[in-house]
């Protein structure tokens, strides 16, 4: 079985003490919690801060973007040099937030992909439709054609790893998460394109995540399901106290999965 994953997504939330002050509580809640991968992405500004809270710990760091090139005239950019300098092993590519005020597209999704692969940085690639898209019956095409461009041309060497997340559009941070059969329908294909673009087994070990609007409430529904393999959480993993209790369900779920 795939081994699960939880990634906390902060976007532009915390500062450097709040950073510090969340990761002091959250250690000894996961203390028991043995058989998950956990990561956390804070801001820019934090990075440095988490990295020094996390030290010794398992908990992977994460940064929310990343620029395509070493290093160049990019007012504002972080390269992967950088970010691997300071930490980082997950970042954060193509989130629907960056493609939708940032114009980020497919193209520079997949130079970015690039560019995290060559830094020894594991990608979390971003997919999902939007509600127009999915309501014309596009969402298998959106997700095929988002994964095919952005994967393009990418070749996984044996310790290389990329995460997926499926996020649809219309899920995040709106309070109205997928149903579970809707994820699952969405992480079947996915899984199904994977193995027409990804070559060597990658395509059966690749984790696949749920996005979108994931509380404790809704978190083991999504968890349980056959080709879920974690979650992308965005606003309930800004309390330490519910980011646990998502852990908590991926646990649960390994249980019933593995009877």
């Amino acid at each position: 079985m795939r081994r699960m994953i939880i990634a906390g997504n902060w976007k532009m939330n915390k500062n450097i003490e709040e950073t510090r002050k969340f990761i002091r509580e959250l250690i000894p809640l996961i203390s028991d919690l043995k058989d998950i991968d956990i990561v956390i992405a804070p801001s820019y500004p934090a990075l440095s801060a988490a990295a020094e809270a996390i030290k010794g710990k398992k908990i992977g760091l994460a940064a929310q973007d990343v620029h395509w090139d070493d290093k160049g005239a990019f007012t504002g950019a972080v390269s992967a040099v950088m970010l691997k300098e300071v930490g980082v092993s997950h970042c954060i590519v193509g989130h629907s937030e960056r493609r939708q005020h940032f114009g980020e597209t497919d193209l520079i999704v997949n130079q970015k992909l690039s560019a995290l692969l060559k830094g020894n940085i594991k990608p979390i690639l971003c997919v999902g439709e939007t509600l127009q898209e999915r309501a014309a019956g596009q969402t298998f095409s959106v997700l095929e054609n988002s994964l095919r461009s952005s994967l393009k041309g990418v070749i996984l060497k044996d310790q290389d790893e990329i995460i997926i997340a499926y996020e649809p559009v219309w899920a995040i941070g709106t309070g109205v998460a997928a149903n579970p059969q809707q994820v699952q329908e969405a992480h079947a294909h996915i899984r199904n394109i994977l193995r027409k673009l990804l070559i060597g087994g990658k395509e059966e070990v690749t984790r696949i995540q749920y996005g979108g609007s994931v509380t404790p409430a809704n978190a083991q529904s999504f968890l349980t399901l056959p080709d879920v393999d974690g979650s992308l959480v965005g606003g309930a993993s800004l309390n330490p106290a519910s980011f646990v209790e998502i852990i908590k369900s991926a646990s649960e779920a390994i249980k019933e999965k593995t009877k």
